[in-house]
């Protein structure tokens, strides 16, 4: 198999559309042999993770989905014991794991929406739920007495999607630039009183981490799936919400140079919007790349968007998130051998044998893997952060990571660019 048919049964598209990027790109930015630069990378990483888990490519994809998921327990385990076996069900235990993330990653400032005016979002459409659960009569007591951020926290887990999208965020059409202010991201666990009735929440989504961009919150809830990999987790969620955050903020504070369309533009974000018309080519052979923010695989396979070339920013967060985790064992020594393992395989994958003797993809990226482990006894395995990560890495190879946020936040209004 060549380079490029390797790269192209990894994408999941077909090597004509890889032979047209390699062509446009080459000739765009002089650089030839990118694909296959990539192609050895690949194989490389492979190689040497295979070394490390003991096992070879004849083993077959049971044993090598198997290896990786127990490196997961293993290093989660090591994370675990370091930090002295906490429970995530505990807010002290939780506040003292993000106070060695943020000693990492501290945060950085944004551009939120002002306390007052999301005081005053509360006041005109009363969140019943969160009142009821908290014991109040009056949404004004409960603004004045309780912590804001840890109301709006509420409203993603007690209110319900319908009320959320159809009555609250309804409000947000009457924001202006005058409503948002620099401020620093808060990270927080919330208070132990929400365990209750976030454990559905939790047990849904699979994690216990959560963010509000406009808000510029990441916050964690006091709940334990008593799940093997759920530290590790835990801890890369957090990176990422760091990452994604200030990416969104750039480009909310943007689009307050631009007055008319800011409210549609805060809107479009919080909804994660990707352009759903195809896109012809006209002049020349350019070519045009799709600006994905969220995983569309998640409404299924067969988007025709997942075949197309594409930049993703989720990808791009992980990716940093990634590079946290490494850091993390720089700061803090005895973590380093556990972590390092994990070191620039995002977008890296693998086809093995199964018993019937088709290939099988194994993702290598740690969010699939430890998602894969989460859902072990269901035996669901996740490929797709690896795809998208991919997607990146090959433009990053051609223009740079700088060039790749650079227009990612210079076109997701419009849904893509050409090259």
């Amino acid at each position: 198999m060549s380079s490029r048919e390797k790269i192209a049964k990894l994408l999941r598209v077909d090597v004509a559309l890889v032979e047209t990027i390699s062509k446009r790109l080459s000739f765009v930015t002089s650089k030839s042999g990118v694909i296959e630069r990539i192609f050895e990378e690949q194989e490389t990483l492979v190689d040497n993770r295979l070394l490390q888990l003991e096992m070879a490519r004849e083993d077959g994809v049971a044993a090598c989905y198997d290896a990786l998921i127990s490196r997961v327990e293993a290093d989660d385990n090591k994370i675990f014991e370091f930090f002295g076996r906490p429970s995530l069900s505990k807010r002290d235990d939780s506040d003292r794991i993000l106070e060695a993330v943020l000693r990492v990653a501290p945060a950085r400032s944004g551009f939120f929406i002002k306390q007052e005016k999301a005081k005053e979002f509360l006041s005109k459409e009363p969140p019943t739920k969160v009142m009821a659960y908290l014991g109040y009569a009056a949404v004004e007591e409960m603004v004045a007495k309780e912590d804001l951020f840890e109301l709006y926290a509420a409203l993603r887990f007690v209110e319900g999607a319908e009320w959320l999208n159809t009555i609250f965020f309804k409000q947000y059409e009457q924001l202006t630039p005058h409503d948002f202010e620099e401020r620093t991201i808060v990270v927080k666990t919330l208070s132990e009183r929400w365990r209750g009735v976030a454990e559905p929440f939790v047990k849904k989504k699979w994690h216990n981490v959560s963010h509000l961009k406009e808000l510029g919150v990441v916050f964690v809830l006091p709940v334990e799936l008593g799940i093997s990999g759920e530290l590790l987790r835990m801890i890369s969620m957090v990176f990422h919400y760091l990452h994604e955050i200030p990416f969104y903020s750039g480009i909310v504070r943007k689009s307050a140079e631009i007055s008319a369309d800011f409210s549609e533009h805060l809107i479009s974000l919080l909804r994660g919007d990707v352009k759903e018309e195809k896109v012809n080519n006209v002049e020349g052979e350019k070519i045009a790349w799709f600006v994905i923010q969220r995983y569309l695989v998640k409404g299924g396979v067969h988007d025709w968007r997942l075949k197309i070339p594409h930049i993703n920013p989720e990808a791009l967060h992980w990716a940093r998130a990634g590079e946290d985790l490494m850091r993390m064992g720089e700061v803090y020594p005895a973590l380093d051998h556990t972590l390092r393992f994990w070191e620039n395989l995002d977008w890296v994958g693998e086809y093995f044998t199964n018993e019937e003797g088709d290939d099988t993809l194994v993702s290598f990226n740690l969010v699939d893997t430890v998602m894969s482990l989460v859902q072990k006894e269901k035996m669901i395995t996740y490929t797709y952060h690896q795809q998208e990560a991919l997607w990146n890495k090959i433009f990053t190879e051609y223009f740079g990571r700088d060039e790749l946020e650079k227009r990612a936040k210079e076109f997701i209004f419009q849904g893509y660019f050409e090259i």
